[in-house]
């Protein structure tokens, strides 16, 4: 089956050929809520009279597909506001609310941030004072759960995410990708039913990397909810997302969305099929050309 990108402008990228198709986002008899709703937002940091545009009338829509969560990466070069939309969603200042515009989560305004939605970056924000169990524990105690129930839980995501062993073990003990894994593991036990992740496996090594997409994949099917990725790794993005949002930059703005299928093999059998080849060669073109040119001046 041959599934096309379906972009907003621009001719289409390759077709993603020999690949399960993605869920068809077809409205329920009763349909819930969207799941995220950009309607011509804009941000805009410093002062009135010299404004420093981030992000400028980007709209877009995640339907709430009951029982399947969907995958979105997103790409772009520095400083096109992909961390400012992932900030704004999540409720943060100084990034929210937007200067213009509307942002809705589940049919609701945001008005700050929310147990519905979890944020995984690349910096880990783990307590170097706990062990593993207890870094992924420490957000059901904040939510009062006893102790007992609480390290019972940690102890089934330590098992999920493969740090079996390293339960007793501080973060400075730890390399770059179990570090990472713990992240994950303690957002996920909140069980969000929106995850933003921030370049999470950008500092790690390749075969890492690798490992660590195939496991967001396993946790995500099991957790279906609505994730949020953002990368600078073209393929990265081709293989995770169901959807890939890409973005220009000054200012930043969203210039397509295009639909990949969803994976069915590990990143490695992925990368050597010949459409993913293509498609990921187009979009990173694509991505290039809206690349803004260097003036010397650092950025």
């Amino acid at each position: 089956m041959t599934l096309m990108p379906e972009p907003i402008s621009n001719p289409p990228l390759p077709s993603p050929e020999g690949r399960t198709p993605a869920s068809p986002n077809s409205n329920p008899p009763n349909p819930a809520p969207d799941v995220v709703v950009f309607k011509n937002v804009t941000q805009s940091f410093g002062p009135a009279h010299a404004p420093k545009v981030a992000i400028q009338d980007i709209s877009f829509v995640v339907e709430d597909a009951p029982n399947v969560g969907e995958l979105v990466t997103i790409v772009g070069p520095s400083g096109c506001g992909k961390s400012t939309l992932l900030r704004i969603i999540a409720g943060l200042k100084p990034h929210f609310p937007p200067s213009q515009g509307e942002v809705r989560v589940f049919a609701k305004p945001i008005h700050e941030p929310g147990p519905d939605r979890g944020l995984v970056d690349q910096k880990y924000s783990l307590l170097p004072h706990l062990t593993v169990v207890e870094n992924i524990a420490f957000g059901r105690k904040l939510r009062g759960m006893s102790r007992a129930d609480r390290l019972d839980r940690a102890q089934t995501w330590v098992k999920k995410v493969g740090l079996e062993g390293s339960e007793d073990k501080f973060p400075s003990e730890l390399s770059g990708g179990m570090q990472q894994r713990v992240s994950i593991a303690a957002t996920l036990i909140l069980e969000p039913r929106i995850l933003l992740m921030d370049e999470p496996f950008g500092a790690l090594d390749p075969g890492i990397r690798l490992r660590m997409q195939e496991l967001l994949i396993q946790l995500w099917a099991e957790q279906q909810a609505t994730v949020f990725l953002v990368t600078h790794s073209v393929e990265e993005a081709v293989y995770l997302g169901d959807r890939v949002f890409l973005m220009a930059a000054k200012p930043g703005r969203l210039l397509e969305i295009l639909k990949v299928p969803r994976p069915a093999e590990p990143p490695e059998e992925s990368r050597r099929k010949p459409w993913f080849i293509s498609f990921s060669q187009a979009l990173l073109r694509r991505l290039e050309e809206e690349s803004p040119a260097p003036s010397g001046a650092k950025v």
